[in-house]
């Protein structure tokens, strides 16, 4: 079963189960409060904790790929991407605390704003989830190999199986390399 189709079944399951709390009784407020901020404490600790081992492993490999160009943005041109495994690691490493900080700015609106308290259990699971899920976490912390889903650059797993992403093959490469210098002949 795909990540996302996963992430689709624990937040049904998770909702399912929140009905059956009661968040009218202030004492389970507060221990479904406290386990929120615990399980965010404990995300935002690994992530440090993966930048500081990526940081300190040090990994000067370089990595070439092509970064397709963006559905949404003006940019018409995939883009070669050349830079190292350190450098790439601490990107998503990057990405992931920008993810963590998002989600919990938008439950400080829902919770402390709007009043909504179902979604603090939720997101206490599917934070959990996504840490598990972490590519960097996988490899620094849980000593996976960098192979198959693992191997750098990431692919972003599709809903229904596909997975899309970067281009690493010499082709592509070498058709973006050849771009870049028509363009500076220019």
């Amino acid at each position: 079963m795909s990540s996302p189709v996963q992430n689709l079944m624990i937040s049904l399951g998770a909702m399912q189960l929140a009905r059956r709390i009661d968040f009218e009784n202030p004492d389970t407020l507060n221990y479904v409060r406290m386990g929120y901020v615990a399980v965010q404490a404990i995300i935002l600790g690994v992530y440090y904790y993966v930048s500081v081992i990526v940081k300190r492993k040090n990994d000067q490999t370089v990595l070439k790929y092509v970064e397709p160009a963006s559905p949404m943005g003006g940019n018409d041109q995939p883009k070669l991407v050349t830079t190292t495994v350190r450098d790439y690691d601490l990107g998503e490493v990057s990405k992931l605390l920008r993810s963590a900080y998002i989600s919990i700015a938008m439950m400080g609106f829902l919770h402390g704003y709007m009043k909504f308290t179902q979604p603090l259990f939720v997101q206490s699971l599917m934070g959990l989830k996504g840490l598990w899920d972490a590519k960097p976490v996988a490899i620094h912390l849980l000593g996976k190999p960098a192979e198959g889903d693992l191997k750098r650059p990431f692919k972003t797993a599709a809903m229904f199986g596909q997975s899309t992403g970067p281009q690493t093959d010499n082709a592509a490469i070498a058709e973006a390399e050849k771009k870049i210098g028509s363009k500076k002949d220019e």
